[in-house]
């Protein structure tokens, strides 16, 4: 299976990069890991609508550019279907039964996906009804990743 993460702006903080890669490593075991970063569109504090829809619309291209036709895609939506580690887990599982062997999953930039991106999803994911720094939810995500392969392997792992 190929698990492509794809990404708005680039990761600055050390802690959260150490914690990426540690997850990184371990799904080797399981998965090719591919994480990809997107640049953000530079976006002031008091953008109109109209400039908010221009930036989401320039992000979203970068991200659609990163993804091939036969990928799963799945975008993680704050409106998006909450599931639990081992919905998310089964879920994989699935995909990877049915010929899914490319999955993309899909964390916007500070002001959320384009339109055209949430169109291009097959699945949106919510981890909360909370907003989490996109970064955060990067490794969030890897985490998760990780354990739905080992809960799908009857490997243990902590609860």
């Amino acid at each position: 299976m190929k698990i492509s993460i794809i990404t708005v702006g680039k990761l600055k903080e050390k802690y959260l990069k150490q914690g990426i890669a540690e997850y990184t490593k371990r799904l080797g075991a399981y998965a090719t890991i591919d994480l990809i970063e997107v640049p953000d569109e530079k976006a002031p504090e008091n953008l109109s609508e109209a400039d908010m829809q221009i930036v989401k619309q320039k992000e979203g291209e970068r991200i659609l550019s990163k993804i091939t036709p036969d990928t799963h895609v799945i975008t993680l939506e704050i409106k998006g279907k909450q599931l639990t580690s081992e919905e998310l887990a089964k879920q994989m599982d699935q995909l990877a039964t049915y010929g899914k062997s490319r999955i993309a999953f899909i964390i916007g930039g500070s002001l959320g996906l384009s339109e055209d991106v949430s169109k291009r999803s097959d699945f949106a994911l919510s981890f909360s009804k909370m907003t989490f720094p996109h970064q955060l939810m990067k490794l969030v995500l890897l985490e998760q990743v990780y354990r739905g392969f080992r809960i799908n392997r009857g490997e243990p792992y902590h609860k």
